[in-house]
């Protein structure tokens, strides 16, 4: 279940995190609304867990499985150079009552500006930590990069 309490950072969104684009048993992918690296994506535990120490081996599986499918869709999408993939918790703790859960944050980044339906995407801060500013693109366009992440992900 995803908390409606809290806003996420990351994706700016109050108790969600995007479009949804994939779930299996246990995950729900979606495209992260700030497209800053393209292709960021938020893969959430669909159900409340505090601690990774908490995440069961059925779910390491699953997530594992999930990895090696975003990036193999990035990969034949946009060719970025490497993935960044964090599991932050820090700002559900300014919050007088945290709820932490449990996502990760599954940013590809590009040494070189990448382009999509006419937006140019570089990445200013390549080489360092992703700094978490938001970037909006248009709908059509998210909609757009959501149908080739999902194609990409169903071709397997």
């Amino acid at each position: 279940m995803i908390s409606t309490n809290s806003t996420c950072e990351y994706c700016q969104i109050a108790g969600g995190y995007g479009k949804l684009l994939w779930e299996t048993n246990h995950w729900n992918v979606y495209l992260a609304p700030s497209q800053r690296y393209l292709g960021t994506c938020v893969v959430a535990l669909k159900r409340h867990c505090r601690d990774l120490s908490q995440v069961n081996n059925e779910e390491w599986i699953d997530f594992a499985q999930i990895v090696e499918k975003l990036e193999k869709s990035l990969t034949q999408t946009f060719q970025p150079t490497l993935y960044n993939w964090s599991c932050f918790k820090n700002s559900v703790f300014r919050d007088k009552n945290p709820n932490p859960e449990i996502h990760w944050h599954f940013i590809p980044r590009y040494h070189e500006p990448v382009h999509f339906e006419g937006i140019s995407f570089p990445d200013p801060d390549f080489g360092y930590i992703p700094i978490p500013k938001k970037r909006e693109i248009p709908v059509e366009v998210m909609e757009q990069l959501a149908i080739k992440i999902k194609d990409n992900i169903i071709k397997g």
